[in-house]
């Protein structure tokens, strides 16, 4: 019965064909095993692959003889690798079941992207239990709505399996005289998946007997109810999300006139590295005043106004570069400045693609950097100085603008606050003798 349940659903979930070659990620526990007779006798092509995560010692080894053993037996081809698991850990400063999962995949990756392979698809045998273990997990992490239908069966890694449950997968190892090995480590409660294994799901199923079977369905149907969920989320997205270059800007009322709103600000902040023990400061932003903001990992939500606006974090704001001659081309936050030098000449004319400065007496090295506090400058036309804060602030700039702001300095005189103002003291004259051009352009 097992046996046709798995063609139906890889059939129903358009998991494979008969003619694709697929890689079965083989541990040797039972699971695994269940998946290649299955995948065998129903005349699917495939291959092993396993690691050895040197985890476990002499157990380890013996695992993977047992698995090689299992290639020759189904005659398919096997592929074999062995990780320093600890050592990877320890150097990305990550658990070892994170690093065994980064490890395993990129792997899995290389086999399938080679094309003397022949390989289409990479399969695991996670299976109903290992997918209601998961969601309960991510209920308890904190999850949006992607997080509560667990894993799907078909994608970049699919998974024929879920829809059988483990005593399911025991009882045909049992009926067909299948032997495995058993992993010692899955005893154990060091593991936050063996934890809910051992420990909470036993409890739901004394209470509900059934759970199991629900769980399934209850999966399927969430599954179902996502894609629901996002075609409206992206509706919502389409009406309520302004693009400005690099930056995502929500209008806050606009926000909070939409039912659900917190879940909506969740569904577009969960791709910036934010997660949901972050929201309540998130949606706190949106009654703040201006200037406060958080950070992810990679980005930062600022409130400006009556506006939320996202921005990647940069890693070089802070950085002076040095100009020590022209001409030369500059990329910064950004953008490309290009700097040339121009001798005066009867026929020169001015364009409006570029600025123009007096060279005569400027000195090098010329210094482009943000703009910090305290920076003065006299803006073209003006008599008198001005605070580059100031100036800004007159100018009706975002915060985001004002921060990304730099200027160009000569001897400490600014002598262009970049792509907005040159200074009254190095405006070109008739006397002048020696020319720069500074042009600006969005860095390709």
């Amino acid at each position: 019965m097992l046996s046709s349940q798995f063609v139906d659903f890889v059939k129903s979930e358009k998991i494979f064909r008969k003619n694709d070659s697929v890689l079965i990620a083989v541990s040797g526990g039972v699971d695994s095993v269940v998946l290649c007779n299955l995948l065998w006798e129903n005349n699917f092509k495939f291959c092993i692959a396993h690691c050895n995560f040197k985890l476990r010692g002499t157990e380890s080894d013996n695992d993977a003889l047992f698995v090689k053993t299992l290639s020759e037996k189904f005659k398919v081809p096997f592929y074999y690798i062995e990780f320093e698991t600890e050592e990877y850990a320890l150097n990305n400063k990550i658990s070892i079941q994170l690093a065994a999962r980064q490890l395993r995949y990129k792997w899995f990756d290389e086999i399938l992207e080679n094309p003397v392979n022949g390989i289409n698809k990479i399969v695991t045998a996670h299976h109903a239990d290992d997918n209601i273990e998961t969601i309960l997990m991510n209920l308890a992490k904190g999850t949006g709505i992607a997080g509560l239908r667990g894993m799907l069966p078909a994608g970049k890694i699919s998974r024929p399996l879920l829809f059988a449950a483990k005593n399911d997968l025991l009882d045909y190892a049992n009926s067909n005289n299948i032997s495995w090995r058993e992993d010692s480590s899955n005893s154990s409660d060091k593991y936050s998946r063996n934890f809910f294994r051992h420990n909470i799901t036993p409890l739901f199923e004394k209470v509900y007997p059934s759970f199991t079977k629900n769980m399934i369905a209850n999966a399927k149907r969430m599954r179902d109810t996502e894609l629901i969920f996002f075609k409206s989320i992206e509706r919502i997205k389409r009406r309520l999300l302004f693009y400005q270059n690099s930056e995502i800007h929500i209008p806050v009322e606009g926000l909070k006139k939409i039912e659900g709103y917190e879940t909506i600000l969740f569904e577009i902040i969960k791709d910036f590295g934010f997660t949901a023990p972050s929201l309540p400061a998130v949606v706190k932003l949106l009654d703040s005043e201006s200037g406060r903001y958080i950070q992810s990992v990679s980005h930062r939500i600022l409130k400006n106004r009556n506006w939320l606006i996202i921005n990647e974090l940069s890693e070089n704001n802070d950085n002076n570069i040095l100009l020590e001659s022209v001409p030369c081309l500059v990329k910064f936050s950004g953008k490309n400045l290009k700097i040339s030098s121009i001798e005066r000449s009867a026929d020169f004319e001015l364009s409006s693609d570029s600025e123009f400065i007096n060279a005569d007496n400027l000195v090098y090295p010329l210094i482009l950097r943000k703009w910090k506090n305290g920076d003065y400058f006299y803006p073209l036309g003006m008599p008198k100085k001005k605070k580059v804060s100031k100036f800004l602030t007159d100018l009706k700039l975002s915060l985001l603008d004002k921060e990304n702001t730099w200027v160009l300095e000569s001897d400490k005189k600014i002598i262009w606050v970049v792509g907005l103002r040159i200074d009254d003291r190095f405006k070109i004259k008739t006397t002048n003798k020696s020319i720069l051009r500074l042009t600006l352009s969005p860095e390709k």
